[in-house]
């Protein structure tokens, strides 16, 4: 029974989540597993992988073939170099303890490498955040000077029409009071 260490879809249309399982290689994708070794998320970013490292060497050890994309992530997880050091071990080349100083410096620059990937994605987003919130003050300012540009000129014309206004009825006055003292001189 040849066993294939895969990946097994789960999550909706359009968002995957996948849990990494050594399963049969004749079983459907998203059939029969003999065992789930982890989960992978391709959706955050990071992405997210959770493995069960040793579970996944005693499979590693015992034959099992992983798909590309898995061997992708069990290298990321250091399945892979474990395995590859209890190799070592197994041969004679290594001790145990020299192997399990490579692996833990291994862990060490990995997680290194993850967290200075996070603090990016972060600032990034706090960057982009940043911008958009100083666009839309540029906006805002600017739909506030136009209001008010727009008030002070309606102001100015009702200004303007008062005036005028006024200018008409003083000037109907002055006419009303020729007409009348024109209109006393003819009587």
């Amino acid at each position: 029974m040849p066993v294939k260490i895969r990946l097994q879809r789960h999550g909706k249309k359009g968002k995957p989540f996948y849990w990494v399982v050594a399963a049969d290689a004749r079983a459907k994708r998203d059939g029969k597993f003999l065992e789930k070794l982890g989960i992978y998320n391709p959706t955050t970013n990071p992405a997210t992988v959770e493995l069960d490292v040793d579970a996944s060497v005693k499979w590693l050890r015992n034959g099992a073939q992983p798909t590309d994309t898995a061997r992708r992530i069990l290298s990321y997880k250091g399945a892979m170099l474990k395995k590859h050091l209890l190799a070592g071990v197994d041969k004679g080349a290594l001790t145990q303890e020299q192997a399990n100083e490579k692996m833990e410096a291994w862990l060490k620059e990995k997680e290194d490498q993850v967290f200075a990937k996070s603090q990016e994605v972060t600032q990034t987003a706090a960057e982009a955040k940043q911008k958009a919130l100083d666009a839309e003050k540029e906006k805002n300012a600017k739909r506030e000077a136009d209001a008010k540009a727009a008030k002070d000129e309606a102001d100015a014309e009702a200004k303007a029409a008062a005036e005028a206004e006024a200018k008409t009825e003083e000037a109907t006055e002055e006419t009303a009071t020729e007409e009348a003292s024109d209109d006393k001189k003819e009587a």
